[in-house]
């Protein structure tokens, strides 16, 4: 691939980092890998609340490797009489020196488990407080189209409970939803996850990000956007020549995989938009890569690269993590403690936000 961008300039803008005694695997992919830095996203889950101590702890110990982006708790639905306002959180996270939040609550499966609307009331406080203190927001929203029919839905999909039916919301009530958000709130700094999911329709994407300037997208794989931009490689080609200032790089690595699983995903993204070779999905890819097709590359311009590989990610997002506030993140992770301690039955020093704390004090 081309050598004509410096990789320790990149940065990895969709990371995720599941436990702090993973931290050392993240940083053994990254030294491999070359990149300067990597974007670590808290994963928010309805049941039992989010990985904001995981995130917050790697980037205090690792400040020169990690931004951190925090969740929001939900348990506000399930337990209303302990209610946190997502503002108040959405403040809290910004005082102790998150970089930004990440919000899977509009993947259909998370959607599934708490059902409720993001343009409705529930949210309306806190995008209107995130815009006011341009907080970036990192968003996945909906999935690929075939996830909706089980005929086309691929079977690792299936395996991981992302295959969805006649009960889920339809990919199309998200995107709405979505929208309305934004016209209310044209201030938000969002990077939309995985092309928005709409990389078998460039025509649209092209009106989304036209009608919305605030908005980028990112290249974090699923391989069906490798795939459906190889339909017509030409017409993706002139897409991300016109649209290079809103194009983020990505990869969507976690800490479970393998170092040479990591560079396998890496390497798809890369060798897609660096050079114009036509190759496949490695076999020994992991298997959420394993989809029949072949990858078509656009050797994009070096000018281009260089947007995409850390000067998009950097406007919207700064060229360098935000300081962090120590008492405060340790305050977080007493707190995850504590709520983990309550809903699992442990004890708290055994929970992940615990691990965390003693990480942190040790």
């Amino acid at each position: 691939m081309s050598q004509q961008l410096s990789q320790a300039a990149i940065i990895d803008g969709h990371v995720h980092l599941m436990s702090i005694r993973q931290a050392e695997r993240l940083l053994e992919i990254r030294q491999c890998l070359g990149f300067g830095r990597m974007n670590l996203l808290s994963i928010v889950d309805p049941r039992r609340g989010n990985g904001n101590s995981t995130v917050l702890a790697a980037k205090a110990l690792h400040p020169e490797a990690f931004y951190a982006f925090g969740g929001l708790d939900h348990a506000a639905v399930s337990n209303p009489a302990n209610p946190v306002p997502l503002a108040r959180q959405a403040q809290r996270l910004w005082q102790t020196g998150c970089d930004g939040i990440k919000m899977l609550e509009t993947k259909p499966n998370t959607r599934r488990e708490l059902n409720v609307p993001v343009d409705g009331p529930y949210y309306e406080e806190y995008f209107a407080l995130v815009e006011e203190q341009k907080t970036p927001l990192l968003w996945h929203v909906a999935d690929p189209e075939e996830f909706w029919d089980p005929r086309t839905t691929p079977w690792w999909a299936a395996k991981h409970n992302w295959g969805y039916g006649p009960s889920d919301v339809p990919k199309e009530t998200l995107h709405a939803e979505v929208a309305r958000v934004l016209d209310r709130h044209a201030g938000l700094k969002v990077i939309f996850a995985h092309f928005y999911f709409l990389s078998a329709d460039i025509p649209r994407l092209v009106r989304f990000l036209l009608a919305y300037p605030n908005v980028s997208i990112d290249l974090a794989l699923g391989v069906e956007m490798l795939l459906n931009l190889s339909k017509a490689p030409d017409q993706a080609r002139e897409f991300f020549v016109q649209h290079q200032d809103r194009i983020v790089f990505g990869t969507d690595i976690a800490d479970g995989l393998t170092v040479e699983h990591a560079r396998i995903r890496t390497e798809l993204i890369r060798r897609f938009i660096e050079t114009d070779d036509t190759y496949a999905v490695p076999p020994d890819a992991e298997e959420l890569l394993q989809t029949p097709g072949r990858i078509r590359g656009l050797a994009l311009p070096g000018s281009v690269l260089k947007k995409i590989y850390a000067d998009n990610f950097a406007r919207t997002v700064g060229r360098n993590p935000r300081p962090l506030d120590r008492g405060r993140v340790i305050e977080e992770c007493r707190r995850q403690a504590s709520q983990a301690s309550r809903l699992a039955g442990v004890p708290a020093e055994q929970t992940e936000a615990g691990q965390c704390i003693k990480a942190l004090e040790s």
